[in-house]
């Protein structure tokens, strides 16, 4: 392996300075400065793709329970209507009425409990961009106590 080559496979490999390390107090702020806003670049952009990721859910659920009152509002009033005549061949109107929009109602409670069960996923809490912040939170105290 050359010199090149251990280069280049430890090019994100920073070492810790010498213990002699000549850098002034104000060089050292400022890589403490540097680190720091990084590290809030790094966390905003995690906190972001977490929101995105829970919205697409939430999306989802709406979206079905929209599916749902739509679907459950046109099959009762056009399907209903059908059926209902066509059963009105065997029974009294009313009767007829009464099954087709009993079956109706169950079918939009199915596509209700599927929304719910979508939306009941969603977590606003970002818990990964929580965890990593009180890890962040942890090394700057054990940085500032060494």
């Amino acid at each position: 392996m050359t010199v090149h080559d251990s280069h280049e496979a430890s090019a994100d490999y920073r070492p810790s300075p010498p213990a002699g390390d000549d850098r002034s107090l104000g060089e050292l702020l400022g890589d403490i400065a540097n680190n720091l806003t990084t590290l809030v670049k790094q966390e905003l952009d995690l906190a972001k793709t977490e929101a995105k990721q829970e919205a697409a859910k939430a999306g989802k659920g709406v979206g079905l329970l929209g599916g749902a009152g739509v679907t459950g509002h046109l099959a009762l009033l056009f399907l209903s209507l059908t059926v209902m005549f066509l059963l009105d061949t065997w029974m009294h109107t009313a009767w007829a009425a009464l099954i087709v929009t009993v079956i109706w109602a169950a079918v939009a409670a199915v596509l209700a409990m599927k929304g719910r069960k979508e939306l009941q996923e969603f977590n606003p809490k970002l818990e990964t961009t929580q965890k990593t912040l009180k890890e962040d939170v942890e090394w700057a105290r054990q940085q500032k106590n060494s």
